[in-house]
């Protein structure tokens, strides 16, 4: 109840506070302030303190590196909470592909850092998700306010 709570009060201000570009393949990208480990460590120090647990922290570059490969910094964190994921996937059991949640923090070929994840409401669409808004826009708010805790 207390992250649904915080989400329902912040998400609309923070939404509509940061530049975050949606793209037609379903991504919001959100530009950080950072580079790829300080934007790592944020976002891992705002999930938890909201009572996400990570599942997971992958180093593309450093996996990379070791098969002589030379990659810009590219990370994925992945994470969830079944407070949040399971009311999703009871709208539609096929999210559960999608769950638990993900966030790539890249570095551009201009040195730019960018932290991407997966628009809720196009993961709706793909699942053919009807009737759930609330839910959807309550996590849309909320991966919206990690991002810009990661990135500003």
């Amino acid at each position: 109840m207390k992250i649904i709570h915080w989400l329902a009060i912040t998400g609309l201000a923070v939404v509509t506070s940061f530049n975050a570009t949606a793209h037609e393949n379903g991504l919001v990208s959100v530009k950080s302030h950072y580079d790829v480990n300080t934007t790592v460590q944020k976002l891992e120090s705002v999930l938890t303190s909201k009572g996400m647990t990570i599942f997971a922290k992958v180093d593309h570059a450093a996996g990379a590196k070791g098969v002589n490969i030379d990659l810009r910094p590219t990370q994925v964190v992945i994470f969830g909470n079944p407070k949040v994921g399971s009311p999703l996937m009871v709208c539609q059991q096929s999210m559960a592909i999608d769950l638990p949640q993900k966030a790539l923090i890249s570095e551009n070929e201009q040195g730019e850092v960018w932290l991407t994840y997966n628009d809720p409401k196009y993961l709706a669409k793909r699942h053919h998700i009807e009737g759930c808004d609330d839910t959807l826009n309550k996590v849309s708010q909320a991966l919206a306010n990690f991002a810009k805790a990661a990135t500003h």
